[in-house]
């Protein structure tokens, strides 16, 4: 299971299954970009607290092999995978996350949008940094 997004969102109930990989990339909240997003969003700090919080709620799922990374991207969607199925949240100017429009994607053998995807959130993965 992979998630990018900037901010919690993601409900993970794995039942211990030692074959289940789960990677989480969320914003850094001491970057930049978050602290600009959260000026616009009418808060200086909102978004950063939002992505501490996420940090911490996914403290647990850490102590059983889930790896966390911090990217430096801004996002113009959140992307939440489960085998070849993604969700991918388009993020709009003005338009609370409740409200956004969410893509269900399937990944198929040959090129396509889902592998699109895919390919970005690896690409970002691979850039991320190591959350200890």
């Amino acid at each position: 299971m992979d998630s990018m997004a900037w901010s919690k969102g993601l409900d993970v109930e794995v039942g211990g299954h030692a074959w289940t990989q789960i990677r989480i990339c969320l914003q850094n909240p001491d970057e930049p970009p978050v602290a600009e997003l959260s000026v616009e969003e009418g808060g200086t700090a909102a978004r950063a607290a939002e992505i501490r919080e996420a940090l911490a709620i996914f403290g647990g799922l850490r102590q059983n092999g889930a790896e966390v990374r911090l990217h430096r991207a801004v996002l113009y969607n959140s992307i939440y995978r489960a085998d070849n199925r993604l969700l991918v949240a388009q993020h709009l100017y003005g338009l609370p996350a409740d409200r956004e429009p969410v893509l269900d994607l399937r990944s198929a053998a040959s090129g396509d949008m889902a592998a699109t995807y895919i390919d970005v959130f690896e690409r970002t993965w691979a850039g991320a940094l190591h959350r200890e």
